[in-house]
């Protein structure tokens, strides 16, 4: 089943879950950054899920950095795409 939401850090899990693409973007203020942080350090749950999330984003960005020949449409698309899967 699912875990039960927990409240750690003044953000509950689905609140992290929705700032998580933020967060690894670098895109929250400080303090938010801060809340999350506390979350995850205490949220085993959402620790391994956001460490999961960071990876598959990472490996797009070095794949699509790494790829010369994707055009910009294309890109945008698959990123788009990707936003609406996670």
């Amino acid at each position: 089943g699912i875990p039960a939401e927990r409240d750690i850090g003044g953000l509950r899990c689905g609140q992290v879950l929705e700032r998580l693409g933020d967060y690894v973007d670098g895109d929250l203020d400080a303090d938010t950054v801060a809340q999350v942080g506390v979350h995850l350090a205490g949220c085993d749950n959402c620790a391994r899920f956001g460490a999961h999330y960071a990876a598959v984003v990472n490996e797009v960005r070095v794949r699509l950095s790494a790829a010369h020949g994707i055009d910009d449409k294309v890109r945008s698309r698959l990123w788009d795409r990707l936003d609406k899967e996670l």
